[in-house]
């Protein structure tokens, strides 16, 4: 719980580089030091607010963002989680050219990434993080040298990432075993799904898809070494790490040494 420095802080000191962070990049001052630097480009990575038009102006070739999706696609906070959500098989980095809008300027290069079955949104934006630093170096250096062909989106192509709330991560146990599956990955590490358990709320860190067993959603159907099995609207959910309140990520196995689970009880909560 103690402020600490980024990485990109860290090395930008360590390498007596000047660090400016503004709450806003509205004011009139932090505009005309911005304006000081004298740039020929700036380069954006998960800032989270629009540039002001004025910001937009001050660098001689504009400003650059690095957008973890394959834009028109996904515009927005939270690309990386809503691609793993909506069950996408690829998605990728696209260096736009910013202008006022959000994410609505016209893309310089792509760079696709395939999402693996396997993928969370820490592993994916582990990937994406790689692929965005070496696509922007290419990025500057085609643009030094004049090699740019901007594209415009297409805006009939367009959806939105909305950001994440802890609310949405509530698990329904009426929706369908993939979609929860998803859900489990694409909330990882945070908000992290969950759903309650006899008053308490309990986290699903892992999970799989099950065998089509049916029974009531919610219902748990297997206590064994390996997972907790739990029937959904369709199919079921084999939850293989869990966390309780104040507790660390156990294995099944040793979730439940620890914690009252068995044949028929019923996890609750979900979507109010």
């Amino acid at each position: 719980m103690q402020m600490t420095a980024s990485p990109v802080k860290e090395l930008a000191l360590e390498h007596d580089l000047p660090v400016l962070q503004p709450a806003s990049l509205k004011s009139d001052a932090i505009q005309q030091t911005l304006r000081e630097f004298q740039a020929d480009v700036m380069v954006v990575a998960a800032y989270g607010l629009i540039l002001p038009a004025a910001v937009l102006d001050i660098p001689r070739l504009g400003c650059l963002n690095i957008h973890a999706s394959l834009l028109p696609k996904w515009r927005g906070a939270a690309p990386i989680q809503r691609a793993i959500l909506a069950g996408d098989t690829e998605t990728g980095i696209t260096i736009m050219q910013m202008d006022v809008g959000l994410d609505t300027g016209d893309m310089l290069f792509k760079y696709p990434c395939p999402i693996l079955n396997t993928d969370d949104a820490r592993t994916l934006h582990d990937k994406l993080a790689d692929l965005g630093a070496s696509g922007i170096v290419e990025a500057l250096q085609r643009l030094e040298d004049g090699g740019v062909q901007p594209e415009k989106q297409d805006e009939s192509k367009a959806c939105y990432a909305a950001k994440l709330s802890k609310q949405e991560a509530l698990i329904d146990w009426s929706e369908d075993a993939a979609v929860l599956e998803r859900a489990v990955r694409g909330y990882y590490p945070f908000p992290v799904a969950q759903s309650e358990f006899n008053g308490t709320p309990i986290k699903i860190l892992r999970a799989r898809t099950g065998l089509n067993e049916t029974a009531s959603p919610g219902t748990v159907l297997a206590v064994n070494k390996n997972e907790v099995v739990v029937a959904c609207g369709h199919g079921t959910l084999a939850l293989e790490v869990l966390q309780k309140p104040g507790g660390k990520p156990l294995a099944a196995a040793q979730f439940v040494q620890g914690f009252p689970l068995k044949i028929g009880d019923r996890f609750g909560g979900g979507q109010p």
